[in-house]
């Protein structure tokens, strides 16, 4: 199972991101290349704690929907909608310098990866998470929007 726990995947992760231009042409979606990166740095963030996000769930989202998106080995669908404080359009990190922005977002990779602590936030869709359940999702999340820009 990937996850950003384990060096291969974050390696595969840092690799297909580093292909990543501000030119990168999205295969779905409204968001360009720099947004994706505002997006997926916005995203760990609230993972970590340190962006609120508001909640979306409900008891479906929380336990079937919860375990399909992070354990049954299919891609996520194209044009999943997003909470509006991680939306670039809305109330999401606006893009400034695109070689920043991606630094920022490794290094938020990096952190979350190796970020030890006993409780972690609750996801505004799939509610309480455990360490371990937090670096699947940012995997996830993180290689969904790599696919959506062909990397």
């Amino acid at each position: 199972m990937t996850t950003l726990a384990r060096p291969r995947d974050m390696a595969d992760i840092l690799t297909r991101l580093r292909t990543v231009h501000p030119d990168s042409a999205p295969r779905w979606g409204r968001m360009s290349a720099h947004q994706m990166i505002c997006h997926a740095s916005d995203a760990l963030r609230m993972a970590m704690g340190e962006r609120r996000v508001s909640p979306a769930t409900g008891p479906l989202q929380r336990t079937i929907v919860k375990w399909l998106v992070l354990y049954v080995p299919v891609r996520w669908p194209a044009a999943i909608p997003t909470r509006p404080e991680i939306d670039q359009e809305a109330g999401g990190t606006k893009p400034a310098d695109f070689a920043r922005d991606l630094a920022q977002l490794e290094s938020l990779l990096a952190r979350v990866a190796t970020l030890q602590r006993t409780s972690w936030p609750a996801h505004p869709i799939f509610g309480r998470m455990s360490q371990q359940a937090w670096r699947r999702w940012a995997y996830l999340h993180t290689d969904h929007h790599l696919r959506q820009f062909g990397a």
